[in-house]
């Protein structure tokens, strides 16, 4: 799994990408040329203290790392928590990035 890690890279993503929106998460995307699928992970402040944030962060890793091997192409990918996230289990989260990234073109339909 690669990330993002530079502020620059997110602003990119934000500016020049398209977003995907559900109660739970959000999908920024936008194509890279390195041809690998890197993500960054964002949760404010608004979700909870830091330990509801951690948890946010490891739910929406888990739920990415189960539909990697599925993402074709180079894109970069920022997930933003939102507030049903804090409640929300990994499978559930993993259901609603595959539609977002369906809807983007990153994975293929089944």
């Amino acid at each position: 799994m690669v990330t993002l890690t530079l502020n620059k890279e997110f602003r990119r993503v934000y500016g020049r990408g398209r977003s995907y929106a559900e109660p739970s998460l959000v999908s920024y995307l936008a194509r890279n040329q390195m041809g690998v699928c890197r993500i960054g992970i964002t949760t404010s402040k608004k979700i909870g203290n830091a330990v509801e944030r951690n948890r946010c962060r490891r739910v929406i890793r888990e739920a990415y790392r189960t539909l990697e091997p599925e993402c074709s192409g180079g894109w970069d990918i920022v997930f933003v928590a939102r507030f049903k996230t804090k409640k929300a289990k990994s499978t559930q989260i993993a259901e609603v990035m595959r539609s977002q990234l369906v809807a983007a073109g990153v994975i293929e339909p089944q």
